[in-house]
C-alpha cells in the first residue's frame, strides 16, 4: 500500500474519531444536565478510575497504556467541561509540581487557580471560589507535609482523590555550569538533589524559596544563577535545562490530595483516611489499633501531630485500605470512635495508579 493510500485511510479514521468524540461530548452534556437537575457533583473519580481500568483491559496496542491515558485525560477533561466547567485551586505559582499533578488529573479544560500557600488552597475551596483544590501530602524521600495534615484539623473539607506523581528534578539556568554562583529551590527539592549538587556544584550557594516555580522565576531574572525544578518550569520561565534527572533517588514520588466538599462513591480499589484524638493513658496506642486488627483492615500509614489545644495531647492520622461503606472498615471505625475524644473521616477515595 502506498503512503498516499495510507494517508487517505488516516483521514477517514480521523473523521470517524471526530464524529465519535462529538457523540461522547453530547452524552456528557446530557449527563451534566441530569446531574444539575439532581444536585449531583460533576467530578466522579470512581467513574474515571473505571474508565481507565477498562482501557487497560481492552488496549492491545500499538499505543501504550500511558499514551492512551494521556489522550483520555484530555478527552475526559473536555467532556467534563461541557458538563460543568471546573475551577481548580493549587499550590502555585504556575509550574510547581502541584500544578503538574493538577494538570495530570484534570487535563487542560479546567480553570487552574494558583495560590500562595496550602492554607489558601483550603480557603479557596471552603469559600467555594474553587470547586476542588490540589495539595501535596507526602514525598517518598522527605516524608509527610505536616502543614497539609494540620489544615485538616480545622477544615471540614473532604479528600476526594489522590495523585501519585513521579518527581524528576532538573537544573535550570540561562548561564553555563561554570558561571553558576547561586541555586534557588524549595527545601524539599534541595534535599532530593543534595548529592548531585555536592558533586557538580560544590561551591555554589543554595538559597531556599517558597517553591521550585519561584526558584525558576528568580533564576530567569538573575545572571549566574540556577534553579532546581521541573521541565514544565523550564518551559514557562524560558530557562535552559542544564541537567535532567538530578535527584539522588530514582524512586522519588510525591502524593497529592484532591480536596472538595463531597464524599465520593466506591471504586474497585479504595483508601480511607481518618483523624482522631485519644485520651492520654497507658496502652492508648495499642487500644486504638486493635479494632483494625479485629476487623481485618489493613493500615497503610499512621502519622501524629501535637494538638494545638492541649499540651501532650496528639492527633493521629491513619490511611487504610477500603471504603467507609465497606462493612469491616465501618465497624472498625465505629469501634475506635467509642474510645476517642473525637474522630473525623477525612474521605474515602480511589487509590492512585
Amino acid at each position: 500500500m502506498t503512503i498516499e493510500r495510507l494517508r487517505e485511510e488516516i483521514n477517514k479514521i480521523d473523521e470517524e474519531i471526530l464524529s465519535l468524540l462529538n457523540s461522547r461530548a453530547s452524552c456528557a452534556r446530557q449527563i451534566g444536565e441530569l446531574k444539575q437537575k439532581n444536585s449531583l457533583v460533576t467530578y466522579h473519580p470512581a467513574r474515571e478510575k473505571e474508565i481507565y481500568r477498562q482501557l487497560l483491559a481492552t488496549n492491545h496496542g500499538p499505543l501504550s497504556y500511558d499514551t492512551i491515558c494521556a489522550i483520555y485525560t484530555e478527552i475526559i477533561s473536555a467532556c467534563r467541561g461541557i458538563e460543568s466547567p471546573l475551577k481548580i485551586a493549587y499550590l502555585g505559582p504556575e509550574a510547581t509540581f502541584t500544578h503538574m499533578a493538577a494538570r495530570r488529573k484534570f487535563g487542560s479544560s479546567v480553570e487552574f487557580v494558583p495560590v500562595a500557600s496550602i492554607a489558601d488552597v483550603f480557603a479557596e475551596v471552603e469559600k467555594k471560589r474553587a470547586d476542588y483544590g490540589v495539595v501535596p501530602i507526602e514525598n517518598s524521600t522527605e516524608g509527610v507535609i505536616t502543614h497539609t495534615l494540620d489544615m485538616f484539623i480545622e477544615s471540614n473539607l473532604t479528600i476526594c482523590a489522590e495523585i501519585l506523581l513521579e518527581i524528576s528534578q532538573c537544573l535550570l539556568s540561562n548561564s553555563s555550569l561554570e558561571e553558576i554562583r547561586l541555586v534557588y529551590s524549595h527545601s524539599h527539592a534541595f534535599a532530593q538533589v543534595r548529592g548531585w549538587l555536592k558533586s557538580n556544584l560544590p561551591t555554589t550557594k543554595c538559597i531556599e524559596v517558597s517553591s521550585t516555580a519561584e526558584a525558576s522565576r528568580r533564576a530567569a531574572m538573575e545572571q549566574d544563577s540556577a534553579a532546581v525544578g521541573s521541565e514544565l518550569a523550564a518551559q514557562v520561565y524560558h530557562l535552559n535545562i542544564m541537567a535532567k534527572g538530578i535527584e539522588d533517588r530514582v524512586d522519588n514520588y510525591t502524593r497529592f490530595l484532591i480536596i472538595g466538599h463531597s464524599m465520593v462513591g466506591r471504586s474497585e480499589n479504595d483508601k480511607t483516611s481518618i483523624m482522631f484524638s485519644v485520651k492520654d493513658r497507658v496502652g492508648a496506642l495499642h487500644s486504638m489499633l486493635s479494632p483494625f486488627n479485629k476487623h481485618n483492615v489493613n493500615l497503610t500509614k499512621i502519622e501524629s501531630r501535637p494538638s494545638k489545644d492541649t499540651i501532650w495531647e496528639y492527633i493521629f492520622f491513619i490511611d487504610m485500605n477500603g471504603h467507609i461503606e465497606d462493612d469491616n472498615v465501618k465497624e472498625a471505625i465505629d469501634e475506635l470512635r467509642e474510645s476517642c475524644l473525637y474522630l473525623k473521616v477525612l474521605g474515602s477515595y480511589p487509590v492512585a495508579g
